[in-house]
């Protein structure tokens, strides 16, 4: 089993809204929100990790 850091739950929690956010976009064909919160967890993910 893994173990997460608790300084990690936030910061990947922010991570998974942001790219459901990014698939409910997509799925609503619109790409250019779509991109943004790609780019978002994208972000987040170079900053925490």
């Amino acid at each position: 089993m893994v173990k997460i850091k608790p300084e990690y739950i936030f910061p990947l929690l922010l991570i998974l809204l942001d790219v459901g956010a990014a698939i409910i976009y997509a799925v609503q064909k619109d790409y250019k929100k779509a991109v943004y919160w790609l780019a978002a967890a994208v972000l987040n993910v170079t900053v925490t990790f």
